[in-house]
């Protein structure tokens, strides 16, 4: 399966451990990300018009060793699946989507008639962040998660894209006792915002894994990260 990410630093999280996971499930997932941080879906927009050569073509998770455009990166693999998103801290405000999205859903289909295109559902902030774009969901979590999804699943209706639910699953590990940051779990995030490098990038990518083949998440051990925590995490992502 040949996955590309028209992204930033949050389908950088998603895609960290998605090969390796995929991999110990006896699964070949080949994942590109095209990296630019913060990249909104208006940055995308415009650098596809001026074919701007200015992403990292990031493989499996791994740093870049190049810069492409969105069009020659189009058009080196035959991509099974092709994924896009809004910038985080504007996620959940519909008028930021368009014409953008419905402008790189006509380069993607037109370059690349039989890939599906999943978009990207990503995550709220945590409760204690100092990013300043959690000041358009009056920094409340709860209010950024739940318009995030509303606006998510109304682009999906609109175009007939599927989801990859990561904001999802991220908000039901932060209900269990484990992950509950204001009452004394460990965050999910590294700094207030990004996944933490182990057990929040893994959260990401066992979603991303369990969407898009079906199967379950069945690894007890990944790297040396804590198993009654990933044990928690791979509970949660089966049920999705």
């Amino acid at each position: 399966m040949k996955i590309l990410s028209i992204g930033n630093s949050f389908s950088e999280d998603a895609q960290r451990w998605l090969s390796a996971l995929a991999s110990m499930h006896g699964t070949d997932i080949y994942c590109v990300n095209l990296y630019i941080g913060g990249c909104s879906l208006e940055t995308h927009w415009i650098n596809n018009k001026e074919n701007n050569a200015f992403y990292d073509y990031q493989i499996n998770g791994k740093p870049a060793e190049e810069k492409i455009s969105i069009a020659d990166a189009l058009s080196r693999e035959s991509w099974d699946i092709v994924t896009l998103q809004q910038e985080s801290s504007l996620s959940g405000m519909p008028e930021s989507y368009e014409p953008y999205l419905s402008d790189l859903l006509g380069t993607v289909r037109g370059a690349l008639p039989s890939a599906r295109i999943y978009l990207h559902e990503t995550w709220a902030y945590e409760t204690d962040t100092d990013h300043p774009g959690f000041m358009n969901y009056n920094c409340d979590q709860q209010e950024m998660y739940s318009r995030i999804k509303s606006v998510v699943n109304f682009f999906s209706e609109k175009y007939g894209l599927p989801i990859l639910p990561t904001g999802d699953v991220i908000q039901a590990l932060r209900r269990e006792s484990e992950f509950d940051y204001p009452n004394g779990g460990a965050s999910l995030c590294r700094d207030g915002y990004h996944l933490t490098y182990d057990l929040g990038r893994f959260a990401a990518g066992a979603v991303w894994f369990v969407t898009l083949t079906g199967q379950k998440i069945e690894a007890s051990e990944f790297e040396d990260f804590d198993k009654s925590l990933l044990s928690k995490i791979i509970t949660v992502v089966n049920s999705i």
